[in-house]
This record gives structure tokens, C-alpha cells and sequence, in this order.
């Protein structure tokens, strides 16, 4: 009984450990200069996944981009998160982080234009979500 109490106390450690990093990485992408607010970047959350949709399916662009589209959208389909959604603040901290990085790394590997051709929202919307992703708002 003592090897599962340490077992599970090892996972819990191990989790607040993930947790710890996920922090500090959100807070320090958040440093040097002002993100959209979530209030913000959840207006655009529809076109923000018609983004992704049509990036995934466009046969124009490198196949592990599209690759990587489609394992984003699944993962944020999925029910069960590296942090439950439930936890306050946090609980969507994850996903936030796992979309600005698949963003930064569709932009630089099938280009802004490519974003920008794609993108059903405003070119002010479209702004938002490269200035929150990390990615300059440069054209192609």
C-alpha cells in the first residue's frame, strides 16, 4: 500500500511540477508589451477555428503544417487536457499555449500570407491573433 501512496504522490508532484512550467511560460510570453485581453480573443475564437479549419485543408501548404492543424484541432476537441478546463484561469492555459504555438508555427512555415488568405474576420481580428500568438503582423 505504501508503493501506491508514493506512486500517486509522485504523480501529483509530477503534475505540479507541469503545471509550475505552463505558468511561468504564459507569464513570461506575457512580458515586453500588452496581448489582447481574453475577452477580447474570445470574439474572435470563431473565425480563429474557421482559420484553422481552412488551413488544415488547404493542399496547398507542407503537409506536417496540415498535419499539425489537424492534431491542433483534435487535441482541442478532446475532453481531457494536460490542465482540466474546470480550474479557474488557469484551466484554459493549455490550450492558449498550445494554439500560439501551432499558430507560430504554421506562420513560419507556410507564411503570414497564408494566414491572411485564409482568415474570415476582419484584418483588425486577423491583427489580434498574430499580435497574441507572438508573430509580427508583416506581409509575406
Amino acid at each position: 500500500m505504501d508503493v501506491v501512496w508514493r506512486g500517486l504522490a509522485g504523480a501529483a508532484l509530477g503534475l505540479l511540477l507541469i503545471w509550475l512550467v505552463l505558468i511561468s511560460v504564459l507569464l513570461l510570453a506575457g512580458r515586453g508589451y500588452e496581448r489582447p485581453g481574453l475577452r477580447e480573443l474570445l470574439r474572435l475564437l470563431p473565425d480563429l477555428l474557421r482559420l484553422l479549419k481552412r488551413l488544415a485543408g488547404d493542399r496547398n501548404l507542407p503537409r506536417g503544417v496540415r498535419v499539425r492543424l489537424w492534431l491542433l484541432l483534435a487535441y482541442l476537441a478532446m475532453p481531457i487536457d494536460i490542465i482540466p478546463d474546470f480550474i479557474p484561469v488557469i484551466g484554459y492555459a493549455d490550450d492558449a499555449i498550445i494554439v500560439a504555438l501551432a499558430l507560430r508555427s504554421v506562420a513560419r512555415r507556410a507564411g503570414v500570407g497564408a494566414m491572411r488568405q485564409h482568415w474570415p474576420g476582419t484584418p483588425g481580428g486577423l491583427a489580434a491573433v498574430l499580435h497574441a500568438a507572438g508573430i509580427p503582423g508583416r506581409p509575406d
